[in-house]
């Protein structure tokens, strides 16, 4: 594993200097479908090529369950403005539960995920969750928002999962970016959540700047570099990528809390995806869990990782 030397910015281009909004909200009606191509892209790697492929399938079903939802409730907008001015997010998962256009979005997420191929052991769990009563599944999903998947049951809670990713990312592209304000170190503004990555971005007019990314509702949100996203701590940062590795995919990890998190740069790689492109560098995770660190992104399709 190499490890990369003194932290630095790449170099800004001329007539492009970084003014970065502070959140960019999903786009569910593309964001599943592109990271369908992406994990179909990343399949080339034999030694993921089948998982790989069977997550661009969930991620093609969860894009086209969406059509015909029914949109997807938001907090009343004393609620919305409450949060703000408290620093919450207003789409706190923490508080989360169960309702119709949830149950229905699960519902047929479900149905669209039967046909889907997969192992034997996963279908099982598919067809149980599929039957259980709306209590159990309902405590799948606390588990889900919670971080707290029981490893005997991994492969049902990952359907749930995917199913929550579609429900809070159309909610959460329902909301006013301009009204979102920080929440705290390692919390997206929109749901709390915890980052599965971070980007460097080369938008234009935020070309350089680091944006974390939820894996729960797909929000980008604005984060300085050189910076744990885990602990805050601006010491001890350092970097470490596969020996070889193009330069693309790193972990910048932290002395202080000896957590890590991968940052994607996606300035040199525009189709660098933050949820597919952590599960296809697997590799770099267990490279470092043998020094000890500790992965600190959530990612429910590396349940166990």
């Amino acid at each position: 594993m190499a490890e990369a030397g003194a932290p630095r910015h790449d170099p800004i281009p001329i007539g492009d200097m970084a003014k970065p909004p502070f959140a960019r909200l999903p786009e569910p009606g593309r964001m599943f479908a592109r990271r369908a191509e992406r994990f179909r892209f990343l399949a080339r790697d034999p030694d993921l090529k089948p998982y790989l492929l069977f997550l661009a399938d969930i991620c093609g079903a969860q894009h086209g369950i969406q059509d015909g939802l029914p949109a997807a409730p938001l907090p009343a907008a004393e609620a919305i403005a409450r949060a703000r001015s408290h620093g919450m997010p207003p789409l706190d998962r923490s508080r989360f539960a169960s309702e119709p256009v949830f149950d229905a979005t699960l519902a047929r997420f479900l149905a669209a995920a039967a046909t889907v191929a997969m192992p034997e052991p996963a279908a099982a769990a598919l067809q149980e969750l599929r039957h259980a009563e709306p209590a159990g599944q309902a405590l799948m999903m606390r588990a889900v928002l919670d971080d707290a998947v029981p490893v005997e049951a991994m492969a049902a809670h990952l359907f749930v999962a995917a199913a929550l990713q579609v429900h809070f990312a159309r909610t959460a592209a329902r909301l006013d970016a301009a009204g979102l304000v920080p929440v705290g170190d390692g919390a997206c503004p929109v749901c709390g959540g915890p980052p599965v990555s971070s980007l460097v971005v080369g938008w234009q007019g935020a070309h350089g700047t680091r944006f974390c990314a939820c894996v729960l509702c797909g929000t980008l949100w604005n984060y300085v570099r050189v910076k744990c996203t885990l602990c805050g701590s601006t010491k001890g940062i350092s970097y470490r990528e596969v020996e070889g590795g193009a330069g693309i995919v790193k972990a910048e990890t932290c002395d202080i809390c000896r957590g890590y998190v991968k940052i994607l740069h996606q300035h040199k790689d525009p189709a660098l995806d933050p949820v597919a492109d952590d599960v296809a560098s697997l590799g770099l995770d267990l490279l470092l869990r043998e020094t000890g660190l500790r992965r600190g992104a959530a990612n429910p399709f590396l349940l166990g990782y």
